[in-house]
């Protein structure tokens, strides 16, 4: 029985697949002959990275990283998810055919996630051109790609469009969710009907329909979040400004708490003493109602550089600390002295 239903689903999304296909091909014909598969999937290529070993990434993400990530200009610039490039020293890109070529890092953003790379020489591809994540409606079909090739494509839909917060000081006003899961979704391409890029494959979720049906998938940031930042990343490897305040530590909602699952070594938050297991009451002066409500009040004082409040209970004594934040990419390794 397990067999036969694993064969149908097969067949179920080996259709959508040639669905998404037809309609690429459709559309791309409207302006030029019809694109076969491999030349719109040619643009999503495997990347490998180096990470320097001081870097305060490597005890969580490792020293050598590996993904996707997709060329989106004809001089090799290549946008991955950051984590698989972040503090890297050398970098390298591996096309469909096989052709390595090593890369440089360019550019890196915290608050979307982004990375940028660029190949030092041609990498014999077309780049995927740019689309539009809000004009990509729930319940589209979509095709998500990652570096290898046909065989690591497959068909998704899109399940839902929402609100992101992570427990490392991330939050995305609008991600995207699909469903179901792709294997390899690091850097990863989401492609519209359209064969345009709307979305780069971040994480691996257990609830992408977000109803707590249980509903596995992945995550995806829009595409949309890269252009105001494309040319500072470009210029000069992190956009301008101060960006948020960071405290440097792990934030869980656990049983409608928000609590201390881990500091990173080093940064404000175990500086100022914050250990595992201390429970948030108030940032700012405010009670947070959950994880992205309190990313929201934390930002909406300042920026980093700027003191914040926090409140908390620590072995069930309540401690007021005000804490010192700073630019999250000036606690990285980003210029390598290799």
């Amino acid at each position: 029985m397990r067999q036969r239903k694993t064969c149908f689903e097969r067949a179920r999304w080996s259709k959508f697949i040639a669905i998404a296909v037809f309609a690429f091909a459709a559309s791309t014909a409207r302006a030029e002959p019809a694109a076969t598969l491999d030349e719109l999937i040619g643009a999503v290529v495997k990347i490998k990275t180096q990470i320097n070993p001081e870097g305060t990434t490597v005890r969580r993400l490792g020293r050598e990283r590996d993904g996707s990530g997709i060329l989106i200009d004809a001089g090799g610039l290549v946008l991955t998810i950051g984590y698989l490039m972040v503090e890297a020293y050398a970098a390298e890109i591996i096309t469909n055919d096989g052709h390595t070529v090593p890369a440089t890092v360019v550019g890196y953003d915290n608050d979307t996630g982004f990375g940028l790379l660029r190949a030092i020489e041609p990498l014999r591809a077309k780049p995927l051109p740019l689309g539009r994540a809000a004009d990509v409606k729930v319940h589209d079909v979509a095709v998500v790609a990652s570096g290898g090739g046909p065989n690591m494509v497959s068909a998704v839909t899109i399940v839902s469009k929402r609100e992101f917060a992570a427990d490392w000081e991330y939050l995305l006003d609008e991600a995207l969710f699909t469903a179901p899961p792709h294997p390899e979704w690091s850097g990863a391409a989401l492609i519209s009907h359209e064969g345009k890029l709307v979305g780069v494959g971040s994480l691996m979720v257990g609830d992408a329909a977000g109803n707590k049906d249980g509903t596995p998938g992945n995550m995806f940031v829009p595409i949309d979040a890269l252009l105001p930042i494309l040319g500072d990343l470009i210029a000069d490897g992190r956009p301008t400004g101060p960006g948020h305040p960071w405290l440097g530590m792990n934030t869980e909602e656990t049983r409608g708490q928000l609590v201390v699952s881990r500091t990173t070594r080093g940064g404000p938050a175990e500086k100022a003493g914050i250990n595992r297991g201390d429970v948030i009451v108030t940032v700012n002066g405010e009670a947070p109602k959950g994880l992205a409500d309190f990313y929201h009040k934390m930002w909406s004082k300042g920026n980093a550089g700027d003191v914040v409040a926090i409140e908390l209970l620590h072995r069930h004594s309540l401690e007021k600390l005000e804490i010192k934040s700073m630019s999250r990419l000036d606690h990285l390794k980003l210029k390598s002295s290799f």
